[in-house]
């Protein structure tokens, strides 16, 4: 069964990218270095702050529509629910396989 990631990635100056993965690891490593030009890659966006995971891709379509549709402080307030230190959750990955 695959499973599909929605998730918040921030930069140090708190802005904010939500997307949508089948491969978290993988996502999160080409943010912080850079590989997709790009929102992410011009303004920073490098630290995973918040995910959820489903098996139903539709279902991880329509989160991250909706997260998108939210205000800042309603992305804040979920980010902060979590992970109220908005540590990087991603710290200690290892680079993903190929």
């Amino acid at each position: 069964m695959k499973n599909y990631y929605v998730y918040i990635m921030a930069s140090s100056s708190g802005t904010l990218y939500t997307g949508v993965t089948d491969d978290l690891e993988r996502r999160v490593f080409e943010h912080k270095q850079k590989l997709v030009p790009g929102f992410s890659s011009k303004y920073n966006v490098n630290r995973l702050v918040y995910y959820e995971e489903t098996s139903d891709i539709k279902e991880a379509l329509n989160r991250e529509k909706q997260i998108k549709g939210w205000l800042r402080v309603k992305k804040v307030e979920l980010i902060t629910s979590r992970n109220p230190k908005w540590q990087d959750l991603s710290e200690g990955w290892e680079q993903p396989r190929k």
